[in-house]
């Protein structure tokens, strides 16, 4: 039940695959030595061994408790926040204007796996804040970045996003809450619902953004404004004044994830909750879809550490279990690692684990280059890759986590079953990620008609065309050469996939809709494995039994894993049909 960071496999993917190195020679990134990075992390990894998770599985048996109204985390989680806060955890990929480090969010990325391998439940609300300071550091005014932002980004006050209400659910448009004009600011009244780290006792503020209709606004989501709704009103001074009129209704008791508190809040009870708005009226969606989509790059992140956490005590246990004799014979029973099938189900964490951090950090570093690149046409190029990616990114790795802590319960056999491993756990902290900040559903739409129908398929194609230039040379090592064929097979399938997604997808919405899904899957299926492959050509300084486990890994998944693509690109050719034949009454 313990964790320490997997630092040599981290550093070894922001180099070989994210090219950390490079992005830091990028304006503004130039702090970000080798020497630094080495050093962050290493502190991340103590801070999250010896103080984050140790808490993990207390904080899941205790919970978060509401009384009155005031919510309470599990003991040891304030402190735990206050020491976060203290080391500038939470100011590292921020604008040094307001007291950011400014460094990559590539290896901001990295040190947000650290935390929520740790305890998942304790990430969620600096996850949450960094989302709203990117959106206030985007679409905030002067006067609202001056206020908030020192406090936000050094994590003195968090942050939340509130959208879902209980009649709309993710159909956002269909949102209630009311804002009215009054003088200088505005007056909000309606009720959010899962709003995670609503109310908490982390901090002494609380920086709400709040999803809301203006009195005159058009239908739908072309008539929602954005508004930055404080706990605490905030002086000129910057001192805290009087309560806002909002409050905390409940929490709600949950699967998973249960130490982090999810809130039912209640805006305007006594009048209307004083808000500010964030960017034009009418214009909140394309505000917010900037802390969504920092957020779902985050939510992916959690997929990798929930993995990973999984895998490490997996691999401790069937270290450690005796139980049978090996196949192959011997004097007596062995560990459950000398068994084939665990032999594979450990391969297969490990495999996806990878494959998924390699994702998510090469992700991070478009991101980094869409926002630090000099020339405009290479921004441009890399902000539209970031933006394809992010579905795949979200949706993909938190499948992983799922997939990988189900295996991970597995190992454990009836073991895996009973509370008190902690395998039990992270299986149900896992679930959460495919739902939250979007469905994997919704992701798959977004990846079908914002992504892939817009620009036609422009940056798809470019993706595949340097995916093929990257696939492995013939080059006289048999591991590495072993790779080519399943890789191209994959990229084959995935072509042919995309093809028929915006021909026939294009056509007719409805087919191209019952077959986003598969689509998606097979993205990050044939994604992860190329990266993989990436990261085995790698040289660089890695010492030679490193570069030997990372062909094996790309090997492994290449012949046990990459072999999905070929099925899931016959679904999404040739499954709408056979989806949509069937009538309400057949369900």
């Amino acid at each position: 039940m313990t964790y320490a960071a997997p630092l040599a496999e981290m550093r070894f993917a922001l180099n070989a695959v994210a090219d950390l190195p490079e992005i830091a020679k990028l304006p503004g990134y130039e702090e970000a030595t080798p020497d630094l990075v080495d050093a962050i992390l290493d502190e991340a990894g103590k801070l999250a061994g010896e103080v984050l998770a140790p808490l993990n599985h207390p904080g899941d048996r205790e919970g978060s408790v509401y009384e009155n109204g005031v919510v309470r985390t599990p003991h040891g989680f304030r402190e735990a926040y206050g020491q976060f806060v203290e080391g500038g955890w939470n100011a590292l990929p921020f604008d040094p204007d307001y007291g950011g480090q400014g460094l990559p969010w590539t290896l901001a990325s990295a040190v947000q796996e650290i935390w929520h391998a740790a305890n998942l439940s304790f990430g969620i609300c600096p996850l949450l804040t960094a989302g709203a300071v990117e959106l206030l550091q985007a679409h905030g005014d002067d006067a609202q970045k001056e206020t908030y932002l020192p406090k936000m980004i050094s994590g003195e006050w968090a942050g939340t996003m509130n959208l879902t209400e209980p009649q709309a659910g993710s159909d956002v448009g269909a949102l209630r809450t009311k804002a009215e004009r009054n003088g200088d600011h505005y007056l909000i009244s309606g009720q959010k619902i899962y709003i995670t780290y609503g109310e908490h006792d982390f901090t002494e503020n609380i920086v709400h953004m709040v999803l809301a209709r203006l009195p005159d606004a058009p239908p739908g989501t072309k008539g929602i404004s954005l508004f930055l709704v404080p706990k605490f009103l905030v002086n000129a001074d910057r001192s805290l004044g009087p309560r806002n009129d909002l409050r905390c209704v409940s929490i709600e008791h949950k699967l998973g994830i249960n130490a982090s508190p999810t809130a039912v809040m209640a805006y305007g009870d006594s009048g209307g909750a004083i808000g500010y708005l964030v960017g034009e009226e009418n214009e909140g969606m394309a505000c917010m879809f900037t802390m969504m989509n920092n957020a779902r790059l985050a939510v992916g992140i959690q997929g990798v550490a929930i993995a990973e956490r999984a895998y490490q005590q997996a691999r401790a246990y069937a270290f450690d279990r005796v139980q049978s004799r090996p196949i192959e014979g011997g004097n007596g029973p062995a560990a459950i690692i000398r068994h084939p099938d665990v032999r594979r189900m450990l391969a297969t964490m490990k495999a996806k684990t990878e494959a998924a951090r390699a994702l998510t950090y090469w992700a991070a570093a478009a991101l980094d280059r869409a926002k630090r690149e000099p020339d405009a046409e290479r921004r441009a190029a890399q902000q539209a890759l970031i933006d394809l990616l992010i579905p795949v990114t979200k949706s993909w790795c938190t499948d992983v986590g799922c997939d990988v802590s189900s295996l991970g319960v597995q190992i454990h056999g009836g073991m895996g079953f009973i509370e008190e491993t902690g395998a039990a756990q992270h299986f149900r902290d896992a679930r959460i990620l495919p739902i939250y900040e979007g469905t994997n559903g919704i992701q798959a739409l977004d990846l079908f008609t914002r992504k892939l129908l817009r620009d036609k398929g422009a940056a798809m194609t470019q993706l595949l065309m340097e995916m093929r230039a990257g696939l492995p040379a013939m080059n006289g090592n048999s591991d590495l050469t072993a790779l080519r064929a399943p890789l191209a097979e994959g990229l084959e399938a995935l072509d042919r996939a995309a093809v028929w997604m915006l021909e026939e997808g294009g056509r007719d919405l409805a087919r191209g809709a019952a077959s986003a899904t598969a689509f998606q899957s097979l993205f990050g299926v044939v994604l992860g494995g190329w990266l993989l492959a990436k990261a085995a050509q790698q040289n660089g300084e890695s010492d030679p039994s490193t570069r030997d486990g990372k062909i094996k890994t790309a090997r492994f998944y290449a012949e046990n894993l990459l072999g999905e693509a070929a099925g899931l690109a016959d679904a999404v050719t040739g499954g709408a049909d056979s989806t949509l034949a069937f009538d309400d009454e057949d369900f």
